[in-house]
Order: C-alpha cells, then sequence, then structure tokens
C-alpha cells in the first residue's frame, strides 16, 4: 500500500472531486444543493478557492480518496481574516484518518496565509464530522434550526468556529 499524499487541487482534479461530492448531494442532507455541480463548476470552485484560500486533495495510488477547501466567510472587508471550511471522503472512507490529514493541512496552509478564524457549518446530526471539528479544537457557537428543507424535511445546521491564530492586534494583511 502506498502513502497518502496531500496536495493542492488542479482543474484535472475536478471531475474526481465532483464525483466525490455528488453522492452527498444526492443522497444526504450534508450538502443543501439539491443538483451536484459539474465538472465545469467544481473546476470553477476550485479555481476561486485556490487563488485566495486553498483547496486540497487526498490522494493514494493516483485515486481521489477525498478534498477540503477554505473560502470566503462574508463578502464584507472587514470579515476577511475568517474563512469557511469543508472536508469531504468518498463515501465509505470516513473514519479512515483522510479527513484528519486534509484538515490538518488545510488549517496550516490558512494560517501561513494568515487567517485568523475558520469557521464550518454542518447539518445536523452529523456524529463523523462532530468528531473531526472538535478533534481540531472547533468549538460550537450555535444553532440554526430548520434553515435547510432537503428530502421533505427540515434540517438544523450547526456553526463551528476555530481560532487559527488569536491575535490582540491588528492582524497582518493575507498571503
Amino acid at each position: 500500500m502506498s502513502a497518502r499524499v496531500v496536495r493542492d487541487a488542479t482543474p484535472a482534479d475536478a471531475a474526481a472531486c465532483a464525483g466525490i461530492y455528488a453522492p452527498y448531494v444526492r443522497q444526504t442532507a450534508v450538502s443543501f444543493e439539491t443538483e451536484p455541480p459539474t465538472v465545469t463548476e467544481m473546476a470553477s470552485r476550485i479555481a476561486v478557492a485556490q487563488a485566495g484560500h486553498a483547496w486540497l486533495v487526498l490522494e493514494e495510488d493516483d485515486q481521489l480518496l477525498g478534498y477540503a477547501y477554505g473560502g470566503l466567510y462574508k463578502s464584507r472587508e472587514a470579515y476577511r481574516w475568517a474563512c469557511e471550511v469543508s472536508v469531504y471522503l468518498g463515501l465509505g472512507r470516513q473514519g479512515t484518518g483522510g479527513g484528519r490529514q486534509l484538515y490538518e493541512a488545510l488549517l496550516t496552509r490558512l494560517r501561513e496565509r494568515g487567517y485568523q478564524t475558520a469557521t464550518a457549518a454542518m447539518t445536523l446530526p452529523n456524529d463523523a464530522s462532530a468528531g473531526l471539528h472538535r478533534a481540531f479544537g472547533f468549538e460550537s457557537v450555535g444553532v440554526l434550526r430548520q434553515v435547510g428543507w432537503k428530502f421533505d424535511t427540515w434540517h438544523d445546521v450547526a456553526l463551528l468556529q476555530l481560532d487559527l491564530d488569536p491575535g490582540q492586534g491588528p492582524p497582518a494583511e493575507l498571503r
């Protein structure tokens, strides 16, 4: 068995990322999207994340096992040191350490770029995601009740936050 490698995503990874994500859209309430993004849309999402945050993939033997990315938290200028993060593994790969590998690399990259706060939103219930986020020190900062309607039912969303680099003074500009 070869080693797993975490690396920056490229446009060539869009099809594999779309393939990993599609079952979450079609079969679960983990994502509130109702139609899986096309490969072209996924390539665009990768490019946007890479431009200002990060999009990383986990691969083994030339097969993508999962991905994680950071993106814009909110568009207003004062929020620029905060980002939102997500991680997706191929279905059936949860609990194999892949999410941990991806988040370790992603959170390190975001710290290096100068981000102060990482946020995450998680459809409830989701014990696997809750455990992963807890392991990295994310704290629950609230629950939005019945904010997503999917599969003929309302879903709650937990809001999580992690201080990446708690600062006391003005933050440095992002790198």
